[in-house]
């Protein structure tokens, strides 16, 4: 098994565990009962969890054996991503809201070992007879003080009493709320808390920085020469209402600055884009929402920017897990304006910023995003992909950057200055035997 683990492991091209994912396996070796793990975010919560499901899981059965639930489906999607990258061999579905029932309706039949998705949803197909419960012994409630914050405490209580066959239950959160859904006792789980551990670690990766300004400038003038002071290095601006979200985007737009944003109210796909494109390097800066505060695990995201204070505690800790995550660094930036004054759990003394006047504007990534309409349903996978866009779109492999394949579509990066002849050359050429529309997200 010891073998096994590390093969799992070197397939995430991550060469040991950390000690709360230790401890989370040596917890649940041979163990049933409830569990509940406490980390700060971007700690490896996630691995702690998937490896001893991976362990335990059946490889010969077929049937529905463990459950996932996570309060939004970029968490639900981040989680299934991560399962997949382990190469475990055993089968996943992840069920969601935003897209057709009737795909999810199809996978389940297949009695997949794992099932991921967002409450709603899997209490719909669970009343719908699509999942059989009998089989599943281990249930992950994962970010479990949001899924309440959010309200989804009837859900989960019908899910887990429809789950009759349950030993054992995993809490997994960032910080420990005074409720619990109905069945998840807190008195009766083995307590793994590592939030103190992970803080004083988080010390010297994450850094807390101020930003103040006067009447002179504007809020969102202040955000646009932060931006151009930071020379536009990968970066999350959280507001707290979906208006400002967008009235922020059109403002840097208009000031030349290349953005994207992202919030509960767009469609599925103009939600994929977005991250995507954010994720790959193609546009550096994401203005977003709390909904992107939890489930993105992007890499090298260097600041976390407070463009209007977080409304809790709570709220502040999610944001900042976007960044500093596992061994990298990051700085949390609180943008302070006039009659604002620091909530009491931020740090007054935090080192403050001094913008640049007339900062240039950053430099445009190498990169753009193509938006290809076919998946891992019709087929289509990360070496076809690549496959066609050297050998048809003449590209070298140092043009394509970042594939991302989902179920009916695909993104890909490439190299900005090469795409126009790439286009021209794939024009109306067949994508394994098919005809399929290859443009440029925006």
């Amino acid at each position: 098994m010891e073998k096994n683990i590390e093969t799992l492991l070197s397939n995430l091209d991550i060469k040991s565990l950390n000690l709360l994912q230790q401890s989370m396996l040596e917890a649940t070796t041979g163990q049933e009962g409830d569990i509940t793990l406490l980390s700060v975010t971007g700690s490896g919560k996630t691995l702690a969890f998937l490896l001893p499901l991976v362990r335990d899981l059946n490889h010969t059965l077929r049937q529905n054996q463990a459950m996932i639930i996570a309060p939004s489906r970029e968490l639900a999607l981040q989680i299934e991503n991560v399962f997949r990258g382990l190469q475990s061999g055993l089968s996943v579905t992840c069920c969601y809201g935003g897209h057709k029932r009737e795909i999810e309706e199809n996978n389940l039949s297949a009695c997949p070992a794992l099932i991921i998705g967002t409450p709603g949803r899997l209490a719909d197909h669970l009343r719908r007879g699509n999942i059989d419960p009998a089989g599943i012994q281990t249930l992950v409630l994962d970010e479990f003080d949001k899924c309440l914050e959010l309200g989804f405490t009837a859900e989960i209580t019908f899910i887990h009493d429809t789950l009759n066959a349950l030993t054992r239950k995993w809490m997994i959160s960032a910080t420990l709320p005074d409720q619990r859904p109905e069945g998840f006792s807190l008195a009766q789980a083995k307590v793994l808390d590592f939030r103190t551990a992970a803080e004083d670690n988080e010390q010297g990766r994450l850094e807390y920085k101020l930003l103040v300004f006067g009447t002179a400038v504007s809020r969102q003038q202040a955000a646009f020469e932060l931006i151009c002071t930071l020379g536009g290095r990968s970066s999350i601006l959280f507001c707290n209402q979906r208006d400002h979200v967008e009235s922020l985007y059109d403002y840097l737009r208009d000031q030349g600055l290349e953005v994207v944003y992202y919030h509960g109210a767009m469609e599925q796909r103009d939600r994929d884009t977005a991250l995507n494109r954010f994720r790959n390097g193609t546009v550096n800066i994401l203005i977003t929402t709390d909904l992107a505060s939890r489930g993105l695990d992007i890499a090298h995201i260097r600041y976390i920017i407070h463009y209007q204070l977080p409304e809790t505690e709570q709220v502040f800790i999610h944001r900042n897990g976007r960044t500093a995550r596992m061994d990298k660094s990051g700085a949390a930036i609180v943008m302070l304006g006039p009659d604002q004054y620091l909530p009491s759990y931020m740090d007054p003394e935090m080192e403050k910023i001094e913008l640049i006047p007339g900062a240039p504007l950053p430099v445009k990534s190498k990169w753009i995003t193509l938006y290809i309409a076919a998946g891992k349903k019709n087929k289509v996978g990360k070496i076809d992909i690549v496959g066609f866009l050297t050998k048809t779109g003449g590209l070298k492999k140092e043009d394509i950057g970042l594939i991302e394949v989902k179920d009916y579509s695909a993104f890909a990066a490439i190299n900005r200055h090469k795409a126009s002849k790439m286009l021209a050359s794939v024009k109306d050429q067949r994508l394994k035997n098919k005809k399929v529309r290859i443009e440029v997200a925006r």
